[in-house]
């Protein structure tokens, strides 16, 4: 059975740097794990129409994303309302999206938070015949179980902008590994890999 594909959207301040970057990644390895996904961007104050940074662009290629084709643009109510998971760069940006359309509570985490949710095996319980949507649904009502960060902080990833390489880097590499762990997950949960 070939299962709808499901839409993430990923969500930063500018939606030029970190929301892209993960945005790529995250498409590039769902595609090729053969999970039907549509992975977007958006940006809680959106640089509208810039394309992604030089040195963001740089890293979606050196982590072997597919495209770095890109126009940010504004969060919206709408945006947030068509996803199925919502997946922020901050806990402060997951606020906003949640103050936007406050169902999104229960399908909006940081990039981070989300990566350990689905790491946990004592959250996750595998449904029999186990789809994206009953994966997100088991994640949503156990992620309340889940031990906390060691500071609250490890949920957030911070703002490369304007800043030095070495700092893009470090923000490339937490995206790269948090994008790799979600995928790993769903591929294992859906069978795909």
């Amino acid at each position: 059975m070939v299962e709808t594909p499901f839409t993430v959207l990923v969500v930063c301040t500018g939606n030029i740097c970190r929301s892209p970057l993960a945005e790529q990644l995250l498409q590039t390895r769902l595609n090729a794990a053969g999970i039907p996904a549509i992975v977007t961007s958006a940006g809680t104050r959106a640089m509208v129409d810039y394309p992604m940074t030089d040195e963001a662009a740089a890293l979606s290629r050196q982590y072997g994303a597919t495209s770095q084709l890109h126009a940010a643009r504004q969060l919206t109510p709408a945006l947030i309302e068509s996803a199925d998971l919502i997946l922020t760069a901050t806990r402060e940006h997951r606020g906003e999206v949640v103050s936007l359309h406050p169902r999104a509570a229960r399908y909006a985490y940081t990039l981070n938070q989300f990566a350990r949710l689905v790491s946990d095996p004592s959250v996750v319980e595998l449904a029999e015949t186990p789809t994206i949507t009953s994966f997100l649904a088991e994640i949503a009502a156990t992620k309340g179980l889940a031990l906390p960060p060691h500071h609250p902080a490890d949920d957030d990833i911070e703002d490369p902008y304007r800043q030095s390489t070495e700092i893009y880097a470090r923000v490339a590499h937490i995206i790269d590994t948090a994008v790799s762990t979600i995928t790993t997950a769903l591929a294992t949960t859906t069978g795909s890999c």
